[in-house]
């Protein structure tokens, strides 16, 4: 995997990078380290490595949303590292259990994107406002109904799973990219994907850190342009 230090709290590991570029995160904090998504299958030797250079335990792992590509590493770990919390969104764990009905106050979409059959179950369900360790939990519908975004409320870094892509450009999740397809093509609901958008811009990150592509730095004015143009894209 290839390894960004994004800041002195923040690692950015992604699996094929040239090819299918999937992050995850990890996250330093004061009795350990938290593991924001896992790719699609695990990242367990790296974490390892990463572990030992640290000095730390790795104490949770805690997912954006449901699809394979984040979730499909959490079994390795867990088993590498059988004491940590996996946590999920309440709203996303039936569909990571394999349940994609809607609730009657949703968007009657239909649920997309890749998904896999996992045999573990999440220690902790998230909702809005949470914390796992200094990650406020934000709630991002759109890419899935329970996608959620954290925010580290020391440097206001923002890990934004799929609600923006930055590979093929800059996007809000369903506005496709034609160098980068997947995430949009992936995406229950544009216009609910588009209000999570401008609900996580609102927050003024100092760093966009997303599922698939590069991190942006002091990112406002790249989150315009993409909500701009989903803006277009969408009406």
């Amino acid at each position: 995997m290839k390894i960004t230090h994004l800041s002195p709290k923040l690692v950015q590991l992604t699996r094929y990078p040239v090819l299918f570029p999937m992050n995850c995160y990890l996250v330093t904090e004061d009795d350990g380290l938290t593991l924001v998504d896992s790719t699609t299958s695990s990242p367990a030797d790296d974490l390892a490595a990463m572990v030992k250079q640290l000095g730390t335990e790795l104490r949770r792992v805690a997912l954006t949303h449901a699809h394979g590509d984040h979730v499909g590493g959490v079994s390795g770990v867990r088993q590498r590292f059988p004491g940590v919390e996996v946590s999920i969104a309440r709203r996303d764990a039936p569909i990571l259990a394999g349940d994609k009905s809607l609730l009657p106050t949703e968007p009657q979409t239909d649920v997309k994107g890749y998904f896999v059959k996992v045999e573990w179950q999440p220690d902790r369900l998230l909702e809005p406002g949470d914390r796992v360790g200094s990650l406020e939990v934000l709630p991002s519908p759109g890419h899935t109904p329970g996608h959620i975004a954290f925010l580290d409320v020391r440097d206001r870094s923002l890990i934004a799973g799929d609600a923006f892509q930055t590979r093929g450009g800059i996007a809000v999740s369903g506005d496709m990219r034609l160098l980068f397809p997947f995430p949009a093509m992936a995406t229950w609901n544009k216009p609910t994907a588009l209000a999570s958008a401008v609900a996580l811009k609102a927050l003024r990150p100092s760093l966009l850190a997303v599922g698939h592509g590069a991190a942006v730095h002091e990112p406002i004015d790249a989150m315009d342009r993409a909500i701009e143009a989903a803006r277009r894209a969408f009406s």
